[in-house]
Parts: structure tokens; C-alpha cells; sequence
């Protein structure tokens, strides 16, 4: 049992509560003669004024960072089609079942439970989520509102919409540099790599039984 419990958990959706959208990525990539991680380098390079972290802060639309985003990559000597690209992306937007289940079990037990994510207006994407965004308390997309991971103050609107102080909640990401400033606002942190891992920590964490089986 967690000696001093937490009043918030904050989930990351792509690669925590959904399916990681990697594996797609690197297949993309395969599929399209690309070199292996050509895509996270774009991303990389263009550091948080570049075509991709302009889309998740909503300042691009679709059309117009697909546009930004192959002008990139033809530039860095491999054109692609980027809207191809989030079609595929889009098709791994799949819940994770024991993750929507640790989310019911944390609410069931009065534990605030958020949603922090990086991502970017897509209709049929927008669609897919709606019910899965009902399990939270509070969501936070990175284009409503103009910022984006790993922006402390996303971070701090996050707890703000929860109540809570960051040193009171626990953020799960499945990337290191997203971790990075949730710690340095005193939050603890989870990297997600394989799921129930990541689970047995945050009952650690809360004290409250994330995975056990019902009616036991």
C-alpha cells in the first residue's frame, strides 16, 4: 500500500492508454524505402518550431502540415507522402483494455485520472476516441490548446483542470523527454514500455489494485 497515495494520475494516450504508434511508423518507413527512424529524425530537427510541433500545437491544419512535413523530408533527401502517414498512425489508435480498466478502477477508488496528449485535428481520429476520452476526468489535446509536451505549462494546465499541485500527481508517458519536465515540476513519473509493468508501478504508486481480477 502507498504510504502517501496521489490525488491525480495523468495519462499519455499514444504508446500508454492506446497502442504505440512506432511499430506503424518503422513499418511506414520499411514499406516506403525510408532509412530506419527517418521519421523521429524530422521530427527531431525541426525541435519545437518545426512542421510537426506546429501541428500539435494546432497552428497548422492537416493539409498544410502535410504540405511543411514532406517539404522537410524531401529537403533531408527522402520525399514522402505525409498524409499517408497520419492515415496510418490514425489505424493505431487502439485501447489498450488494461489500461481503460486501471483508469475505471483509479475513479472508482476517488483518484483524479487525466489525459495529457500530443496530437492533432482528425476528424475520423476525434470520432474513434470520444468514448474512451468519457473515462477521464479532464483531457488535454495538445492542439485545443496551443501547447504541446514537453512544455512545462501543459503540464501545469493539466493539473490545474485536475485540482491538483504537480507534486501530487503521477504522469505515465512512453517517452523519456516528455518525463524529462513532468519531474522537474515534481510530479512522479512511469515510462511505459511493456504495459503491466508499468500498471504493477502505478499500484505501487496509488495503493489502489489496478489489475487484479474482479470480485476477487
Amino acid at each position: 500500500m502507498a504510504s502517501d497515495p496521489a490525488r491525480a494520475v495523468i495519462f499519455d494516450l499514444g504508446g500508454v492508454v492506446l497502442e504505440s504508434p512506432l511499430p506503424a511508423i518503422a513499418a511506414f518507413e520499411a514499406h516506403t524505402g525510408l532509412p530506419s527512424r527517418f521519421i523521429a529524425r524530422l521530427v527531431i530537427e525541426g525541435g519545437g518550431h518545426g512542421p510537426w510541433a506546429q501541428f500539435e500545437r494546432g497552428e497548422l491544419n492537416p493539409t498544410q502540415f502535410a504540405y511543411a512535413f514532406s517539404t522537410q523530408s524531401e529537403a533531408a533527401g527522402h520525399p514522402i507522402d505525409a498524409m499517408e502517414l497520419l492515415r496510418v498512425i490514425a489505424t493505431t489508435a487502439v485501447p489498450r483494455e488494461a489500461m481503460v480498466t486501471a483508469i475505471a478502477r483509479l475513479r472508482a477508488a476517488r483518484v483524479r485520472v487525466g489525459a495529457l496528449t500530443n496530437i492533432w485535428p482528425m476528424p475520423d481520429r476525434d470520432a474513434d476516441l470520444k468514448a474512451l476520452k468519457r473515462g477521464f476526468d479532464q483531457v488535454v489535446e495538445s492542439f485545443r490548446v496551443g501547447m504541446r509536451k514537453p512544455e512545462s505549462r501543459i503540464y501545469e494546465l493539466a493539473c490545474r483542470k485536475l485540482d491538483v499541485s504537480p507534486v501530487d500527481a503521477i504522469f505515465l508517458d512512453d517517452l523519456g523527454t516528455n518525463l524529462k519536465t513532468a519531474r522537474a515540476l515534481g510530479m512522479a513519473t512511469i515510462k511505459v514500455g511493456d504495459p503491466t509493468t508499468a500498471l504493477d508501478e502505478l499500484e505501487r504508486l496509488t495503493g489502489v489494485a489496478l489489475q487484479a481480477p474482479t470480485g476477487r
